[in-house]
């Protein structure tokens, strides 16, 4: 069974930055790795891919203001958050596919983090 725990989170000021980590317990070949998000009464969404190989996928939403990436083991994923706003105060969740691709649907995704709570203050 994959464990997935994120950390990161925190209160900050709009036009600040945050950086989440999700360490997972493993990780085969050929995985993704992802970041969702939910809002307060609304259903999680997707915000940001990394595949195996690297290849990356976002929103519309973060892009050009969120870079996700990996260490060189693969097993640790990160969301580098910049520019943030409001409209960016959820929970975030990481998540394991046993695909390597991406997917906005979030029943395509195998394993899932407790969560952590990014608060952005305006």
């Amino acid at each position: 069974q994959v464990q997935l725990a994120e950390s990161g989170g925190g209160l900050v000021q709009a036009g600040g930055s945050l950086r989440l980590s999700c360490a997972a317990s493993e990780r085969a070949f050929n995985t993704a790795m992802g970041w969702f998000r939910q809002a307060p009464g609304m259903e999680r969404e997707f915000v940001s891919t990394i595949t195996w190989l690297g290849h990356t996928y976002y929103a519309d939403s973060v892009k050009d203001r969120f870079t996700i990436s990996t260490n060189n083991a693969k097993s640790t994923v990160y969301l580098q958050m910049n520019s943030l706003k409001p409209e960016d105060t959820a929970v975030y969740y990481c998540a394991l596919r046993l695909r390597d691709s991406p997917s906005p649907d979030t029943s395509e995704w195998h394993y899932w983090g407790q969560g952590t709570q990014v608060h952005v203050s305006s």
